[in-house]
């Protein structure tokens, strides 16, 4: 029989293929449904990091799409609703909660918490690879064209971030915020890195803060101006772009399983060059750029510290040693997750 909470061409223990017409709850799978949602949520608070890539790690992520798929297709069913709550309930929970902590140890601990992000991205290995077996052709190619975008994406990350300016058009915002809601689930790829890019970081976040200011003011026009200008394109984008990839990469793993699923596997491995754990943040000096803006005496003072730019630092023995027990930590929370999944997940099965 098909166990309880198998994924779409999900391989098992005893090497039988089973496929799954319909997401199907069990308590492990909400579980990790819960903690993918949480690490998902830690992950869009750090720069360069990968919601997707958590989602992944925590071997949910094909239900998730799924679900998404779905929904946006209004094929409204009880168990991709539920599954969908808790995962985005997860996510707003670990902003809500957790976002001056983890900005704060990201910020002024880099190097702990990338390191412990490193173990939990190659945590999520296994999942895939057992979803991928036996790893033919097809997943190889996968494998090595998505290992080559992820990383020429990384190591762009961390040579520089795109100028920007103060203002954007409608149809810019609209474009940013589809590909920032593409990136969300596409594990590898950061949101914010791609906003940066195309010079829309500066006027979304501008925006955000004049519509929370205006809303605090009880400001009616200016909620209108700011809502059209920058808030309603760049919402319409979110949903556009998470229904489009959503629904693509369904397609994806049904028509060519095999290439997708390499594709992300070459997308973990990809994205551990960009999480190097050794850089640091450095104080700019007069004359840089940074989001678009050449910095001067004044602007630098006024500049948080994690918008500084990193630089690559030589590490004490200790801090490797250290280094290696936090990717340690990371790798055995998703293991154990997926070990503990498996199991309960075997004998539900009947």
């Amino acid at each position: 029989m098909i166990p309880a909470d198998s994924a779409p061409g999900e391989f098992h223990d005893g090497g039988v293929r089973v496929t799954t017409p319909d997401v199907v709850l069990t308590i492990p799978l909400l579980l990790r449904s819960a903690l993918g949602g949480l690490l998902m949520g830690l992950a869009n608070l750090v720069p360069g990091i990968s919601g997707g890539t958590m989602l992944l790690a925590s071997g949910v992520y094909t239900h998730f799409i799924d679900s998404v798929a779905r929904i946006t297709r209004l094929r409204l069913a009880v168990a991709p609703v539920v599954l969908l709550a808790v995962v985005v309930g997860s996510a707003l929970m670990a902003v809500l909660l957790l976002a001056g902590a983890v900005k704060d140890l990201v910020v002024h601990q880099r190097w702990v918490m990338y390191s412990l992000f490193i173990g939990l991205t190659l945590g999520g290995l296994p999942v895939v690879l057992r979803m991928t077996r036996p790893l033919d052709r097809a997943a190889r190619v996968g494998a090595a064209v998505g290992f080559v975008m992820m990383a020429a994406l990384a190591l762009a990350q961390t040579s520089g971030s795109g100028a920007q300016g103060d203002s954007a058009s409608v149809i810019l915002l609209f474009v940013a915020g589809l590909a920032g809601a593409s990136a969300m689930i596409l594990p590898g790829v950061s949101g914010g890195y791609l906003l940066l890019v195309m010079g829309a970081y500066v006027p979304i976040l501008s925006g955000i803060d004049q519509f929370k200011e205006a809303l605090s003011a009880g400001d009616s026009a200016m909620l209108v101006q700011v809502g059209l200008r920058v808030i309603l394109p760049v919402g319409i984008g979110v949903v556009v772009g998470v229904a489009a990839v959503s629904n693509l990469l369904r397609l994806a793993l049904r028509r060519y399983e095999k290439f997708t699923l390499g594709v992300l596997i070459g997308l973990l491995l990809g994205a551990v060059v960009g999480l190097w754990p050794f850089r640091e943040p450095v104080r700019p000096v007069p004359g840089d750029v940074i989001k678009g803006q050449v910095l001067d005496t004044e602007s630098i003072a006024a500049l948080e510290v994690e918008d500084w730019p990193a630089q690559t630092f030589s590490p004490s023995a200790a801090q490797v040693g250290l280094s290696v027990f936090c990717i340690g930590i990371g790798l055995a929370v998703t293991t154990l997750v997926d070990r503990v999944g498996r199991s309960s997940g075997a004998g539900s099965g009947s």
